[in-house]
Formats: structure tokens, sequence, C-alpha cells
């Protein structure tokens, strides 16, 4: 899939030069306005990098004097920048932890809104085998544990009648990196074996006893690809971009679903109810509902509650004006890539949140 479209891609090669040519992000964000050019950087999760590369590049055909870059480093690398203050917003897939949230000023000092939702997919390398291998959590725990270490094994055979697994060793693949969809695929695993949550536990990142590691989506698949018999995982879009082969998992309610941007929407259908204030965290895996996909999460984006760290309230306001986008009509984009839009009551919940935002205590103009 051709994730930017031919006019926005020099648009966005544009703004990824800033970091190409060793401008440090967070210089390019406390460089404000070149000219007429406002600049702002953001950093973070992988997970939704086809998203965001994909909304900057669209707004800045719309607004080509505002230059954005989005440096997909990880979550925990986006928490680390924004705590720091060397970008101007962050990405993560998993919510800033209690901790985090105190080494970046306190809950009360941030924004932090669900920009789309995606699912997290077991990717895996059989050559010969047709057709989609079906999983169970408890199944993905007992091999990430090393209890289960051949693809013929009964316990995967039983979920797979007429498919002629080989007899071929698995090689469990994982993120090396502080990774958000690690912390998606520990926690979903979790709900499904208390062994799991007892030796390897829940995580950016956790101590795999087996395997071989990847930093990124990228480093995971590639691993993946050169190795037979390895199994690994991914965020789904970055999947289907890359033709990777990835199966069912089955859901709360005993059926076998495979990950699209419908099945994630319905894990997180119910999350509304969870989420107030400026902290809009939710926990959507493991959901009931009959189509429900159920290794899925929100995806977030951070920022200062007052744009303070800004170089002046013309960023704040470009940044507000671009979050507001990216949330309202940047969405029709979230499907193209195989995510799962904002639902509406989420949406309401995002833009109360948004109109807390401040530029020295001066309130910014939301939804223009």
């Amino acid at each position: 899939m051709n994730l930017i479209s031919r006019g926005a891609s020099a648009v966005a090669c544009a703004a990824t030069l800033l970091v190409a040519a060793g401008m440090p992000a967070g210089a390019a964000g406390a460089e404000a306005a070149v000219g007429s050019e406002i600049r702002l950087a953001g950093s973070g999760a992988t997970f939704p990098a086809p998203f965001y590369k994909r909304l900057v590049a669209e707004y800045q055909l719309l607004h080509p004097d505002i230059l954005i870059d989005y440096a997909s480093i990880g979550s925990g690398g986006g928490i680390k920048n924004i705590t720091d203050k060397t970008v101007d917003f962050a990405g993560s897939d998993a919510p800033m932890s209690k901790r985090e949230l105190e080494a970046a000023g306190g809950a009360d000092n941030l924004i932090e809104i669900p920009s789309c939702a995606g699912g997290v997919v077991p990717t895996y390398n059989l050559p010969g085998v047709e057709g989609d291998i079906r999983f169970t959590g408890e199944l993905l725990a007992e091999i990430y544990m090393g209890k289960v270490t051949r693809w013929n094994d009964r316990a995967i055979a039983s979920l797979n009648h007429g498919v002629k697994l080989p007899d071929t060793a698995i090689t469990p693949v994982w993120r090396t990196d502080g990774s958000g969809t690690t912390f998606i695929f520990t926690n979903y695993l979790a709900t499904q074996s208390d062994e799991f949550t007892s030796t390897i536990g829940m995580g950016k990142q956790v101590k795999w006893p087996l395997g071989q590691g990847g930093k990124g989506n990228e480093g995971v698949t590639a691993v993946v690809q050169k190795t037979p018999g390895a199994l690994g995982y991914v965020e789904q879009g970055y999947a289907d971009n890359n033709d990777l082969a990835y199966g069912y998992v089955q859901n709360r309610d005993g059926n076998m679903v495979k990950a699209s941007p419908e099945s994630v929407s319905m894990a997180g259908a119910g999350a509304v109810s969870k989420m107030s204030g400026a902290i809009l965290a939710a926990d959507i895996w493991n959901q009931p509902g009959s189509d429900a996909y159920p290794i899925a999460s929100f995806t977030y984006l951070i920022v200062y509650r007052d744009l303070n760290n800004l170089e002046n309230k013309e960023e704040a306001q470009a940044l507000v004006d671009f979050l507001w986008w990216a949330t309202h009509d940047g969405q029709k984009f979230a499907e193209e890539l195989d995510y799962a839009p904002l639902a509406k009551p989420v949406q309401k919940k995002v833009e109360g949140a948004l109109r807390m935002l401040t530029y020295k205590g001066e309130r910014l103009k939301v939804g223009q």
C-alpha cells in the first residue's frame, strides 16, 4: 500500500530531512518560525507511524507553512523526549505510567488523547503452509514461555484442523526496544495466563526467556522473514502494508477473529465510559463482543497542558490546530491504513481535553 500520495511525499520528505540532516528533534521544535514557517517536532510510537506520516503529509498540503516531523523511535523514546521537552508532542501506545506522569510534572500538567486504535497481530514464517493459522491467547503465552516449541504440537494442530503443520521449531521473536506494541501484547497475554504474568510480566520491555529480538516493527519483521518457523508480533497496518502473513486470535467470546478496523473498533466501543478529564487512557484488549479483536489498543498523543515549552503562541496554536485536525478530519485516513478511527463518543472526550490547552495561561482557540 502506498502510504503517502505522490504529491504529499515531497512535503513529508522535506520535513523528515530536518532529522536526517542531523538537526535534533528538539531543535526543530525550538527553532520556532523560520521566515513564515512554523516547525513542530514529535517522536514516539512506531505502532501508529504510518498513520501519523500520512497525517503530516496531508496536513502540510493544506498548510504548507507548517512543517511537522514525527520520528518513530518507540513509545519509550517518545515519553522520554516529551518529559525532557525536546519535542513538542509525543506518541505512545502505552498510557503514561504514574511514575512517568510524575517525572513530567504530574497528570495535571499533561494532555493524553487517543488518536486511533489498532491491533497487534501474530505474524509467522511457515513456508508451504496454506491459509491463516489460528491461535488462542493461552497458546501464544505458552509459545513465548517456551512450553510449546514446535509447529506441529497438538495444541496448535487442535485449533487448525486440515492444515498440514510442519515439524519445525518455533522461534519466538520480540522487540528489543521500549515498545508500546510489546506493552499491548504482554498485557493481553497476561489476561490469558497467570504463569505468563508471574514469569514474564507486562511492560514496554520485558525479559523474554527464549527467541530472538529485533528493533521496531522492522527489526521483528526482518528476523521473522529470515527464520523459517519464526513467530513474531507487529502492528496490523504494518503487517498489511508489508504483505506479512498473520493469523486469527480467539476472542473473549470464544470466536476466532482476524484484526481489521471494524474488529478493533468493536473492541474500543465500550471504552468511553472509562475515559474522563485530560488523561484519556483506557485498556481495550480482551474486550467482550462476538466480533471484537482481542489484541487491540488505543494509541495516544501527549502534549503539555500549558504549551509554554513551545517558542511562542503561534507555534502553540499551530500544534493545537494540528491535533484538532488529526482527531477529526484526519480520521478518514485511519481506515485507509487499516487503523480504527475514533468513535464519536471518544472524539467528544478528546474535544474536551483539547479545550484545556493553554499557552502561558492563555486559552488557545480550539476547533477552528
